[in-house]
């Protein structure tokens, strides 16, 4: 998720969550009106997705869509916008981006007709790909650690304000727009059956959880302040795992079953 060049493209362990939370978000989406075909024809209600590689689909192993931003037809902004009647997608999500990222590159996608707006932001703010490659890549505790503490540093210091310019843009843009902001993942969960194999240590499995509970939080509060929908993706991947040995650096903790 960090904005530069080699960590552009990584794939993501845990698309398939964001996806089960932005599925489970856009419930809200639907109406009665949406879904019955009225005598004449309807003006398709706009949907706009921003983000980062969560919302873009980077870790379905797919960029079918847009090879620079990895967007690809397994995203959930996709998914939502052929399943829904009435629907047209504006995708503008892409890996890598910053909230800077959304507001110079992807606001523009915005009008004050748009009707509804998803995005995942904050994670490359506050370095999140290098904390998975100091915990997960190189495995060692004290590197992990020290990325842990530079991460929560951004969290309590910079993310609040990053968070409250980009969705004050968004209001502005889409005033009437019904907003809903999806929470990260925890990647190596809280459940693993084998916490004993060789991939992550549960020094460094700690290390990651005290940070994605940190953003869950104040991702929230600030998408609360400013009138959004939150919704935690967390949740959807508490779930028994298993782990899948790979080589070295690319070792991969699935949802088993």
């Amino acid at each position: 998720m960090e904005d530069t060049p080699p960590m552009r493209h990584s794939p993501l362990r845990h698309t398939p969550a964001v996806l089960v939370a932005g599925a489970t978000a856009l419930v809200a989406f639907t109406t009665p009106g949406a879904r019955a075909a009225g005598p004449a024809a309807q003006t398709a209600d706009h949907y706009v997705a921003l983000g980062d590689s969560y919302s873009a689909g980077n870790g379905a192993f797919s960029t079918n869509l847009d090879v620079g931003c990895n967007r690809n037809t397994y995203a959930y902004p996709y998914l939502v916008s052929q399943q829904r009647p009435n629907t047209a997608l504006t995708f503008v999500a892409c890996g890598g981006a910053t909230t800077t990222d959304v507001n110079n590159n992807q606001l523009s996608a915005l009008t004050s007709s748009t009707k509804f707006v998803t995005i995942t932001i904050g994670g490359n703010d506050i370095g999140f790909v290098n904390l998975l490659v100091s915990c997960w890549s190189y495995n060692d505790d004290a590197m992990c650690q020290s990325a842990a503490d530079t991460a929560n540093g951004k969290i309590a210091n910079q993310l609040g304000a990053a968070l409250d310019g980009t969705y004050a843009r968004i209001k502005a843009a889409s005033p009437t727009a019904t907003v809903v902001v999806l929470g990260y993942p925890n990647p190596p969960g809280s459940n693993l059956t084998c916490a004993a194999a060789d991939g992550i240590s549960t020094a460094n499995r700690t290390s990651i959880g005290s940070v994605v509970n940190n953003p869950e939080s104040k991702i929230g509060d600030r998408a609360a302040a400013a009138g959004f929908t939150y919704k935690s993706a967390i949740a959807p991947v508490q779930r028994p795992r298993r782990v899948r040995h790979r080589p070295v650096g690319q070792r991969q903790v699935s949802v088993a079953g």
